[in-house]
This record gives C-alpha cells, structure tokens and sequence, in this order.
C-alpha cells in the first residue's frame, strides 16, 4: 500500500467515525516529516479517542505498523503517527487553537473521496 493509499483508508476511518472537517496536506514538497498529514477534529474526547482508535485498527488489519500513538488519555490531540502519513485527530477547541492547516499552509490539499 503506498502513502496516497493509506492516507486515504486512515481518512475513511475518520469518517466512520464521524470525525468532521477531515483535510488531507500533500506534504512531500513541504516537510520530510510525513509524505500527508490528515486532519480532522471530533467534538468531544470519546470521538477523539475513536476516531484514532479506528485508524490505529485499520491500519493493523491492513499489516501497517502504527509507529506511535501520542495524546490518547488526554484526548485534545491525538497523532497517529503511520510513517509516511501523520494523522492529528483534534478536539474541536485545541484543532482552531494549533490550526495545522495555517502552518503548513505551503501543503497542497488533496482532494478525499469520502462520503
């Protein structure tokens, strides 16, 4: 599975679980961080939480390997870290506060086929 691939099944899985205001940054010309970032927010910790949780199966049940998962407990931002894509799973408040999306603002968008 390339990265464009995985960003996608990491996006639906945000969606499955009613993550809202899901963006994908195409971010190979921008950062040797990640080849995409996906962002989304849920509106309370629980859906935080599970939306990470879903990416983080989803991934295993395709044979990925989740290299780190940060911010479970608190569940204000949660990076899912799957090598070539980093996936910020935001609380509503915390995602306006950081605004990933003004940062990397270089990022190409990457249009999801989710929905």
């Amino acid at each position: 599975m390339d990265s464009k691939e995985l960003a996608q099944l990491a996006a639906k899985a945000c969606d499955d679980k009613r993550g809202q205001d899901i963006v994908l940054l195409d971010m190979k010309n921008v950062s040797l961080i990640a080849d995409y970032f996906l962002i989304c927010e849920g509106s309370n910790e629980r859906q935080v939480q599970a939306i990470a949780r879903e990416i983080k199966e989803q991934a295993e049940e395709n044979n990925l390997v989740v290299k780190r998962l940060e911010g479970f407990d608190q569940a204000r931002w949660i990076l899912v870290d799957l090598e070539d894509v980093v996936c910020h799973i935001f609380h509503k408040e915390e995602r306006s506060y950081y605004n990933l999306e003004r940062l990397w603002g270089d990022a190409p968008l990457i249009e999801l086929g989710i929905n």
